[in-house]
């Protein structure tokens, strides 16, 4: 099956398995050329790539720690320029008693959720402002609105992602950079595999709508950030949890 022509280079960090393989799989098939990223996962890596060649559209693996200045300068001067970021990338996610918690547990999720992507800005940056344009979406969750117990490590670095995407929103505005949120809930993935159906029905109830989201739904609302009919949207935050936050 012959590749269509591509509109531009995506980036999708953690993109191996998860909400980033089909938000990967979804702006393919807007005709992005898809740059996956994955640090440790191969076989799944291979395994999306694949599907997205299937259907004839354009896709590559590379390899890289987020994390990592080294490898993300290295992997993103090769890559060449740039039109969308999907920061997506994440880490163990532990639940830990207030009292337990470390400075190094709060530093863990900031290197993903801050450090990450101020790297990969860094290096796409001049390619989209010599284009004149880009779009940057930092995929947060619904926890930095919730406030979980035993979570604050993860819900404070959520909430410093989406600090972020206002103040680069005001920063990157004049060159034609738009810079968003995208805020799940709970959206069921392989991880929940093994979850009780009693917990899907709790929290089901909580939603104004009363069913579970899927990983289309978020990739639906990342399409939209990334297509030129956002060109006017900047420094906000859409939850995509069904009700469940409402502001």
């Amino acid at each position: 099956m012959s590749v269509e022509r591509s509109v531009g280079k995506a980036l999708v960090t953690g993109a191996s398995r998860g909400l980033g393989a089909v938000i990967a799989e979804r702006l393919a098939a807007d005709g992005w050329h898809v740059l996956l990223n994955y640090a440790h996962d191969t076989a799944g890596a291979s395994a999306v790539a694949g599907r997205v060649r299937a259907q004839g559209h354009s896709i590559e693996i590379v390899k890289f720690d987020v994390t990592s200045e080294e490898e993300v300068a290295a992997a993103l001067a090769a890559a060449g320029p740039i039109a969308v970021v999907v920061n997506n990338a994440t880490g163990p996610q532990p639940e830990i008693p207030v009292e337990d918690q470390t400075w190094d547990d709060h530093l863990d999720q900031l290197k993903f959720f801050v450090k990450a992507p101020l790297l990969i800005l860094q290096a796409v940056l001049p390619g989209m402002k010599e284009a004149g344009t880009g779009r940057i979406i930092n995929i947060g969750s619904e926890v930095a609105d919730l406030g979980n117990p035993e979570f604050a490590q993860y819900v404070a670095a959520k909430m410093a992602m989406h600090g972020l995407t206002r103040s680069w929103a005001r920063a990157l505005g004049p060159f034609g950079i738009t810079v968003n949120t995208v805020e799940p809930g709970w959206i069921p993935v392989e991880r929940h595999a093994d979850v009780a159906a009693d917990s899907y029905e709790s929290y089901t109830k909580t939603l104004a709508l009363s069913h579970m989201g899927t990983p289309a739904d978020v990739a639906d609302t990342v399409a939209f950030f990334a297509a030129d009919g956002s060109r006017f949207v900047t420094g906000q935050r859409i939850a995509v949890n069904g009700g469940k936050t409402m502001s």
